[in-house]
């Protein structure tokens, strides 16, 4: 069955990828935007998070919302004026959804999240499943409160999926980016220790988990979105830079000059999340890109 759905966030990188995944599956898309955009074949409303201002038309016919939006994590410096600017674009938002939906009495059932994998804080080398407790540090405290918000549309009698997200790896954008900078100037290398683990998956994968959970109504809960293979900085970095053709320096970015040079945003460079797939993988989700190598053969490729 087609559904009718609101995304916020959708001018991102997985919101303009997901847009086209769900359009082609015959499903209608309306967008949540703090700015007038023209998106072919979607509706646009406008709304205000900080302003705590919402276009509540935009609920008009919805069933499903897929809320992506939030303030990027590594686009300013970590100060206390923005760490709760981090949070409250999660938080906040999520508030003013459910608000607009009890408000409008819209006949939303199912509500669809991002989340992190930083939810788990720095694990070392532990195998983190969907069980496993919210860890310590801004980022874990940052999604356990998202995630509190996002499950308070359970109590709507709403479907709530939650994606903790690993690193999603596109060409030319996100994390993916900023990781190939350094090493396309021949100047790369593995950051810290190098043996923290890093979550990943593929854009493509990314987008396909979304539309799973927009049409598998069994999908219930928290999943890793993840690749069922977590890798160590030192291997990203080698492998990053193997299809770039480029050397990577046998010592690594001593952690005392990172914190030096990012000061608390340094946190996320060395959370080391051993992220399980196994949730998803159950709920008979098919990975296109299981291998790093593989993921990263595709984005490199030169027909993309």
């Amino acid at each position: 069955m087609n559904k009718h759905i609101l995304i916020t966030g959708a001018t991102g990188m997985i919101g303009k990828k997901l847009i086209e995944s769900l359009q082609k599956g015959g499903h209608s898309v309306a967008v949540l935007s703090r700015k007038p955009k023209n998106i072919p074949g979607v509706k646009l409303y406008l709304w205000d998070v900080y302003q705590h201002k919402i276009d509540q038309q935009c609920m008009e016919g919805i069933d499903t919302v897929i809320h992506l939006a939030g303030e990027n994590i590594a686009a300013h410096k970590w100060t206390k004026k923005r760490k709760q600017q981090i949070i409250d674009s999660r938080v906040l938002s999520t508030q003013l959804l459910y608000q607009a939906i009890k408000e409008t009495k819209a006949s939303v059932s199912t509500f669809i999240s991002a989340s992190g994998a930083a939810w788990y804080g720095d694990s070392g080398d532990e195998i983190l499943t969907e069980e496993s407790p919210a860890g310590y540090g801004f980022m874990a405290a940052c999604c356990e409160q998202w995630e509190q918000a996002v499950d308070q549309g359970k109590k709507l009698g709403i479907r709530v999926v939650k994606f903790r997200t690993g690193m999603v790896l596109g060409k030319n954008e996100g994390a993916l980016a900023s990781l190939e900078k350094p090493i396309r100037f021949f100047a790369g290398a593995a950051l810290g220790s190098g043996r923290q683990w890093v979550p990943w998956l593929h854009i493509d994968d990314m987008v396909s988990m979304y539309t799973t959970a927009v049409e598998n109504t069994l999908i219930s809960g928290a999943y890793n979105a993840c690749a069922p293979f977590s890798v160590t900085n030192a291997t990203l970095t080698r492998a990053i830079a193997k299809k770039l053709h480029r050397p990577v320096w046998p010592f690594n970015v001593p952690e005392k000059i990172l914190k030096l040079i990012l000061g608390e945003m340094s946190e996320v460079i060395f959370i080391s999340t051993n992220t399980s797939a196994q949730k998803i993988l159950a709920a008979d989700f098919k990975f296109r890109y299981t291998r790093l190598e593989d993921a990263l053969s595709d984005i490199y490729s030169p027909q993309k």
